[in-house]
């Protein structure tokens, strides 16, 4: 396998538990990364282990709302790897996360990778083991399901996926170059949704391919969610705007579709129109139970 230097970035706001969680993930690798980059869009930087195997780069996003697309781009920009791991804070990498992704780039050098997302439930005492260092392989394995939209890669290396809407920001590879070929993500895009489909279609413009990865799971930490984000809806609406002037369609249909069956918002091919936002009791009746691991 020809060496190539990788960078795992992460995005931050809160959640230092779930950081703890990632990073333990990452020194447990069968190849460590190069580096880790961690953007955190707070006032005060998470906290990280002294004693890591690899650097840890922290950088201060500014930006109220959540300036996902911005902060991608500065870690990005900062990274010295020749592959750029994204990786989202929530997420536990398996111990082949680093070593796939060199292999994925060493085979398909012009790919974007999609490893297998399981996700976990709420569970109050964490998913490490008794050394409170490394995960519990055991814990994560048993626990850790697939979401039912997605493909299972258990048998699989790379399979290629034709539909660049498949891109999230949960976890996704590619070299530097790709990144650079696509300009980076699109920073007018802020807070909830749309970055990422947006970039899909900058990396699809730019000639690049798209496949699932195997051989590696990254397991998504429990947190709460909306269904649906209602207390997204002004960046949902905003964003889904900004698409829809960029390449004249419309992303985040599912949201769109359920704000309008609530009488938020009327929408055509062309155009959307909010009719009023959503209460604090909508909101509310939106958040679902820690059994609920995904959306």
């Amino acid at each position: 396998m020809t060496y190539r230097s990788v960078s795992v970035l992460t995005l931050v706001r809160g959640r230092q538990v779930h950081l703890d969680h990632l990073i333990a993930g990452l020194c447990a690798q069968a190849r460590m990364p190069d580096e880790l980059i961690v953007a955190f869009m707070q006032d005060v930087a998470p906290r990280v282990p002294p004693d890591c195997p690899f650097p840890i780069r922290l950088l201060q996003i500014d930006g109220d709302a959540l300036p996902l697309a911005k902060a991608r781009n500065h870690a990005a920009d900062q990274a010295e790897g020749e592959i750029l791991a994204f990786l989202d804070v929530d997420c536990i990498p398996d111990r082949n996360f680093v070593k796939r992704a060199i292999e994925a780039v060493d085979q398909l050098p012009d790919g974007v990778f999609l490893p297998e997302v399981r996700y976990l439930p709420g569970n109050p005492d964490g998913w490490l083991d008794h050394t409170q260092r490394a995960p519990d392989v055991t814990k994560l394995e048993w626990a850790g399901k697939r979401h039912p939209a997605k493909p299972d890669l258990s048998m699989c290396a790379t399979r290629a996926i034709q539909d660049f809407g498949e891109i999230w920001g949960l976890a996704f590879i590619l070299t530097g170059k790709t990144w650079d070929s696509a300009g980076g993500m699109d920073e007018r895009y802020v807070g909830y949704g749309a970055e990422e489909t947006d970039f899909g279609r900058r990396l699809e413009r730019a000639g690049a391919e798209l496949y699932w990865l195997g051989g590696t799971v990254c397991y998504h930490q429990h947190h709460t969610i909306n269904k649906p984000p209602l207390q997204h809806f002004e960046s949902i609406v905003r964003n889904a705007t900004l698409f829809h002037e960029c390449w004249h369609e419309w992303c985040m249909d599912y949201w769109l579709d359920d704000f309008a069956r609530r009488g938020l918002i009327e929408r055509d091919a062309d155009k959307l129109t909010v009719i009023r936002h959503p209460t604090a009791s909508e909101i509310a009746k939106t958040t679902q139970g820690p059994e609920v691991r995904f959306s």
